[in-house]
């Protein structure tokens, strides 16, 4: 399943894109929002306790400090897709190289963690379907041909399985996965927040928004 769920969840959030034709709209926002809290509270709960028991404190810090660093790197040129921005001309017919790379590898990390904390694979589905659901809106409504659109979504799926294979059959990966994991968690820190800044536009109290960020945390402490 931790190598099944995260491609089901993105390539059934592309075809429920294909077939509905849904428009970006205050549902997706929400959505966004649980995402983001979910991913957060499943990171300060399992993730953080377990590094931090692990090794030397400081040492631990500063590959989340680096991984925080690095996803803000790999943002230059996804230009923040990862947490539900996407800027592609809608007249530009050019596969979008460098947002597939900087998304791959985004994913890639995303799978590292998965064979050492199971738990982080349903905040990993839960932050992918938003994700790929407005990335798929983005790269149908452009020119880029639909065949290219389904292949990019199709590869993005199956980055984070890889990383997790990867981090189980690669000896230097597992010697060194609690650093690795620290720097996910970075990476983690990063896309979650900036989710839940962004989810208040203009600083405004929004009460439903609110009610689901609550709720992402709740449902993430009892798993």
């Amino acid at each position: 399943m931790i190598y099944i769920l995260p491609i089901l969840g993105v390539l059934i959030s592309f075809l429920f894109v294909v077939i509905t034709k849904p428009q970006k709209n205050e549902s997706f926002k929400l959505l966004l929002a649980f995402s983001g809290a979910f991913l957060l509270a499943l990171t300060i709960f399992e993730m953080l306790p377990e590094v931090y028991s692990s090794l030397e404190p400081k040492s631990i810090g500063v590959f989340i400090m680096l991984g925080i660093l690095f996803q803000i790197f790999l943002e230059f040129f996804s230009k923040g897709a990862e947490h539900g921005h996407v800027h592609i001309s809608k007249d530009s017919q050019t596969f979008p190289w460098l947002l597939f790379i900087s998304l791959c590898i985004h994913s890639l990390l995303e799978g590292l963690p998965i064979g050492t904390n199971d738990t982080i694979i349903y905040g990993i589905l839960i932050h992918k379907i938003p994700i790929a659901i407005i990335l798929s809106i983005f790269l149908l409504g452009s020119n880029i041909k639909p065949l290219y659109a389904g292949l990019f979504m199709v590869l993005f799926s199956i980055m984070t399985p890889l990383g997790t294979y990867l981090a189980h059959t690669i000896e230097l990966l597992s010697t060194y996965g609690i650093y690795l994991n620290a720097l996910v968690i970075g990476v983690f820190l990063h896309i979650s927040t900036v989710i839940l800044f962004e989810s208040s536009e203009g600083h405004k109290f929004n009460l439903r928004k609110l009610l689901v960020i609550i709720l992402g945390i709740t449902i993430a402490y009892f798993l």
